[in-house]
């Protein structure tokens, strides 16, 4: 229980930097998907490491778009803050 919440966690928290630099980015661009699926690799290989089962996966994903969201929206209060 305890790698499943570290994971989760850990998720979000890898996620967030990533979210941060693609709101500077022009949708679907290259580096957009780039900073959409770095993350990925890391996670699953984390989830691999700690043997969590693949029904966790789904509640990853969504996990990481929260990071994803989580990221765009510091940087555009941070944006607003500066302007």
């Amino acid at each position: 229980m305890e790698s499943i919440i570290f994971i989760m966690l850990v998720t979000f928290l890898i996620n967030i930097p990533f979210g941060w630099l693609r709101e500077g980015v022009k949708k679907f661009s290259f580096l957009w998907f780039v900073y959409v699926h770095t993350p990925i690799p890391f996670i699953v290989a984390l989830r691999i490491a700690l043997r969590i089962p693949w029904k966790f996966a789904p509640f990853l994903v969504l996990i990481a778009i929260f990071g994803q969201y989580a990221g765009a929206k510091i940087r555009r209060k941070q944006l607003a803050i500066t302007n």
